[in-house]
């Protein structure tokens, strides 16, 4: 049985799934109810739907299916990983790791049901546009940012 301590963490991957889910869906209802979804919510921030068949930010597209697959497998190894990661660690970077798996499987559950990914959030700036991401990235990458920083931070504290 899991243990209570870990409830916590396992509502917060919970919750981060669904915020993702509930964003995407509200975002592919939207896009069948109008015919060209570009909202512009200000000068830098648009709101468009593009389907994403690689990882994130749109990295590692890969029309083949045998390519997709091996993808997909390696992501599901990779929250195994993380999985064990979030069991062994510190309560901080037990909340980082939660982040990151609730943005995870937000976008492994749709790589397995739509076969690609909603992307909706486009940033831009004089033209000059990021990479169109959703609500699992956002956590993905505030993670993966923390993880790196308290490493930093660690390691400079052992010097």
């Amino acid at each position: 049985m899991i243990k209570s301590k870990y409830l916590i963490y396992i509502s917060i991957i919970i919750v981060i799934f669904f915020l993702d889910r509930f964003s995407k869906i509200y975002i592919i209802n939207l896009a069948e109810n109008l015919s060209n979804l570009n909202i512009s919510i200000t000068s830098y921030l648009n709101i468009i739907l593009v389907w994403n068949a690689g990882i994130g930010f749109g990295l590692l597209q890969l029309e083949e299916q045998v390519a997709y697959n091996l993808t997909t497998a390696l992501i599901i190894l990779v929250n195994l990983v993380i999985i064990y990661l979030l069991f062994k660690s510190e309560n901080l970077h037990k909340l980082v790791f939660s982040l990151i798996l609730g943005g995870s499987f937000g976008n492994l559950f749709d790589r397995v049901y739509y076969s690609a990914v909603p992307d909706f959030i486009d940033i831009n700036y004089k033209g000059y546009h990021w990479f169109v991401f959703n609500v699992a990235d956002i956590f993905i990458t505030v993670g993966i940012f923390t993880l790196i920083f308290l490493e930093f931070f660690k390691r400079k504290n052992e010097k």
